[in-house]
């Protein structure tokens, strides 16, 4: 439909490996703009090179009056603007442009993208607009740290990614991690699952803490889930000391028995 796809979700869900997964599989090129605080013009879109602007000028005044002239109409050419990824997104072979966690911009930012968004072109003031032959996929990504605006939410088509059911994180751990054993693998998913339930935990892990303890688990030589090996490898499945904490001891070990039982 030659529309965005805005995808939702929480973080670890898989939002940005949808994005990647559809690049390779169109195929296209993979551009990828990662949204921070402060993000401005300059390093999403373009930026004059004003090096080599400097650089230009000093030979024009080292060739005399025809170089000054030459250089009155190129000084703001093509040649002297650097690309960011909106601007790389447009330009050159078919692309698929990942907006990635634009909930982390800053509202303003969002103004900048309604241009590309709608029309798939990028205006420079000094050079004129630049319009891609062929429009870019794009997908952007947000975990609701904050809404994204109306402007944007308009412009694109709508999909809240959520954490996969049991049955559907075992397959991805079995595709990304074929190495881990079918009965380890069960029992993990099971663990994780069950730490995704509620508000206990400040952050549930992800599909990839989920394939990053499976694979760990695995050079531990370990076939299915104990405690003791689960409580000294649980940094690479939890982020957060107080989750940890919150998940040592009993707490585990129970834990570690209900994911047995139910990946068996």
């Amino acid at each position: 439909m030659g529309r965005p796809i805005l995808l939702e979700g929480e973080p670890g869900t898989g939002k940005t490996e949808i994005a990647k997964v559809l690049a390779a599989q169109l195929p296209r090129r993979l551009v990828r703009l990662q949204c921070h605080d402060g993000m401005d013009l300059s390093s999403a879109a373009y930026e004059w090179n004003h090096a080599r602007q400097l650089m230009a000028i000093r030979l024009a005044e080292g060739a005399g009056g025809s170089g000054r002239a030459s250089l009155e109409h190129g000084l703001y050419d093509r040649r002297f603007l650097e690309a960011r990824p909106l601007l790389q997104a447009i330009e050159g072979s078919p692309a698929l442009l990942l907006i990635d966690e634009l909930d982390r911009a800053d509202e303003p930012f969002e103004a900048f993208l309604l241009e590309i968004l709608a029309d798939f072109q990028i205006t420079v003031p000094e050079l004129g607009t630049i319009r891609a032959e062929t429009p870019p996929v794009v997908v952007i990504t947000s975990n609701r740290t904050r809404e994204v605006h109306d402007a944007i939410r308009r412009r694109c088509l709508y999909h809240w990614v959520d954490y996969p059911d049991a049955g559907r994180e075992r397959a991805i751990l079995a595709r990304r991690a074929p190495e881990v054993p079918a009965g380890l693998s069960a029992q993990v998913v099971a663990f994780a699952q069950g730490l995704r339930g509620g508000d206990e935990f400040f952050k549930p892990p992800g599909v990839a803490e989920t394939i990053d303890w499976a694979r760990a688990l695995t050079a531990l030589d370990r076939r299915e889930l104990e405690p003791a090996t689960a409580e000294a490898t649980l940094g690479v499945l939890l982020k957060y000391q107080d989750d940890i904490a919150r998940l040592r001891g009993a707490e585990l070990a129970r834990r570690v028995e209900e994911a047995r039982e139910a990946g068996s």
